[in-house]
């Protein structure tokens, strides 16, 4: 299999995945609404309380993180109110959790202020801090200096 590595410079950013996923969930509040959305949050109060914009930004972005799939809206109704949507997780936005949560880490570990981090991630079942982990097919925990690129069905190359 041939190693891409050094010859990136043939590589055609059109069809790039990372800079895909980052016109996606690349802002600030897309990232923050859907570490909300991770944690229970379903309605649009809670997620401008929580994440901290104001309501046109905040239905601006809901509206376009439902485009992209990653939240559904779900009418519902209080007694006596008008019926409203809340927003939930698609597979798409559910898929999210490795990346927020290896965000976390990374900011737990090189961006919390000397208290330590705000929140811990614990599993639900013994109690243990939850961290991401980078992990191949057949279960072998990876690191940056163990990962080999080849070409993909989609490469472009650049002529």
């Amino acid at each position: 299999m041939e190693d891409l590595r050094e010859d990136r410079d043939s590589w055609s950013n059109a069809n790039c995945s990372v800079a895909r996923a980052m016109d996606i969930v690349g802002s600030r509040s897309t990232v923050l609404i859907m570490r909300e959305a991770l944690l229970g949050t379903r309605r649009f109060d809670d997620f401008v309380r929580r994440v901290g914009v104001g309501e046109p930004a905040m239905a601006a972005r809901l509206k376009e993180m439902v485009a992209a799939n990653l939240l559904e809206r779900i009418p519902y109704r209080e007694p006596g109110q008008r019926t409203r949507h809340e927003y939930q997780l698609t597979r798409k936005g559910r898929e999210l959790l490795p990346v927020i949560t290896a965000l976390r880490n990374w900011g737990d570990t090189w961006a919390a202020d000397d208290a330590g981090p705000p929140v811990i991630a614990s599993h639900h079942d013994c109690g243990q801090p939850v961290h991401a982990v980078l992990r191949c097919a057949a279960g072998h925990e990876i690191t940056d200096g163990e990962i080999d690129i080849s070409a993909g069905p989609g490469r472009i190359r650049r002529d």
